[in-house]
């Protein structure tokens, strides 16, 4: 299996047991790149890819959208009373797919909540691993702009709070379980395919209690 490695830290392995618990016969082999993966060359059956779904020779089913919005650690929490209350903090940027179309970037999400006459391109702290922008957020290193995929355990945990929950901005990109067409077949493929989806709409249920 092929994910990016930021998916496999905050989402994949956190759930993973739960699959080698329902199929104990099966060995997962993961491959983690923000590179795109050869499907034949690197003989992987599955993966799971963040984008608008068009990836050439293979197929993709839409597994989860999401959204962003601003996290940070709880003792950074300390009730900003509106959006432009963020530019005195550091602010992160998550860099990993940043020159992807569609990716929102904390300019685009300030100009959202009416701060188009600011910018926030040029300030803060820059990291191209969605992981370890988080993990700056927990450690109190500033505000991050998370993707809530990626976010969900530590807004549940307790370990990053929300700002401002009553702004929603969807995201144009979603994570699509892709795979070729002529493995479509493979009982693996189809046993760890129905885990996915299993998981995804676990996921979405909790997402609607935090």
């Amino acid at each position: 299996m092929t994910v990016s490695p930021a998916f496999a830290v905050k989402w994949l392995l956190p759930r993973i047991h739960r699959f080698q618990a329902k199929s104990p016969d099966m060995d997962v082999r993961l491959d983690t790149n923000l590179k795109l993966s050869d499907f034949v060359a690197q003989g992987i059956d599955i993966g799971v890819r963040y984008g608008t779904g068009d990836w050439p020779g293979l197929l993709a089913e839409k597994l989860m959208e999401e959204e962003v919005y601003p996290v940070c650690s709880p003792s950074l929490a300390k009730g900003f009373g509106s959006p432009r209350e963020l530019l005195a903090e550091m602010l992160i940027h998550d860099l990993s797919v940043d020159r992807h179309a569609g990716f929102i970037t904390w300019d685009q999400w300030l100009a959202k909540v009416g701060a188009a006459d600011v910018s926030a391109s040029r300030r803060g702290l820059h990291i191209n691993n969605s992981a370890a922008v988080l993990q700056a957020a927990m450690e109190g290193q500033g505000v991050a702009l998370a993707r809530s995929i990626m976010a969900r355990d530590d807004l549940a945990s307790g370990r990053l709070v929300r700002l401002f929950p009553e702004i929603t901005l969807p995201s144009s990109l979603s994570y699509y379980v892709v795979h070729r067409a002529e493995s479509a077949g493979l009982p693996r493929l189809a046993s760890f395919r129905d885990w996915l989806f299993t998981e995804a709409a676990a996921n979405a249920a909790d997402e609607q209690t935090l």
